[in-house]
């Protein structure tokens, strides 16, 4: 059996396709609702002149920071989400995987603003990355992060370990995808570990559900 981490980046090159359609489509109603414009208002909010975007996806985060005057840098590990995000307009997309960048083997720049992480962080073990992510910040940087909201994703099982997402609902050919569950304090202890300083906490929710969309860390890098 491969090991998740390898099996999650497989299913990434496998679904990438099929996510640039369900994004650009605006088929995933949770994004349409309420998690695109959680992220896109924590960067906002904060008042970066140049940001990187880690996990970038198709380029849509991108395209919505350029159209507001902000210098934004995207990296991700997929080509075909790269291809995609440089094809519709963005010019500055490095394709690198998260090992690279752990290990500085790509020039991604440096003295950023701000780095977000906008339901990039799947993996097990992510303090190396969130550590380099610290290295690439200017003094006073920030660190934005939205993820799923622990509770919610829990499903009765409260404990950090692997978990599986079937895209059950979704339209297209989709590849399991496994992906690494971690509780609040599982997420707070990372970001102290990587040297940084919880400035802010976010629960996004549509005021017709009872139940927050997602959780939002904003983390500051400490002096």
């Amino acid at each position: 059996m491969p090991a998740p981490e390898a099996t999650l980046l497989q299913s990434w090159h496998h679904n990438a396709q099929s996510w640039i359609e369900a994004v650009r489509s605006g088929a995933i109603e949770s994004r349409l609702q309420v998690t695109d414009q959680a992220i896109l208002l924590a960067v906002l909010g904060r008042q970066p002149e140049r940001v990187l975007d880690l996990g970038c996806g198709e380029g849509w985060l991108l395209r919505a920071l350029a159209k507001r005057g902000i210098d934004a840098v995207g990296v991700d590990g997929d080509a075909t989400l790269v291809e995609a995000a440089q094809a519709a307009g963005s010019s500055q997309v490095h394709l690198a995987s998260y090992e690279a960048l752990v290990e500085a083997k790509v020039d991604i720049g440096r003295d950023y603003d701000l780095i977000c992480a906008n339901f990039a962080l799947l993996h097990q073990d992510i303090i190396p990355l969130l550590a380099a992510m610290n290295a690439l910040l200017a003094p006073g940087g920030a660190l934005v992060i939205q993820t799923l909201h622990p509770w919610t994703a829990a499903a009765g099982d409260y404990q950090d370990g692997w978990r599986n997402e079937t895209f059950t609902g979704f339209q297209g050919q989709w590849q399991p995808m496994p992906w690494y569950f971690r509780t609040l304090s599982s997420w707070l202890n990372a970001l102290d570990m990587a040297g940084f300083r919880l400035a802010a906490l976010q629960e996004p929710q549509h005021p017709q559900s009872p139940v927050p969309q997602s959780l939002v860390l904003v983390a500051e890098k400490q002096a």
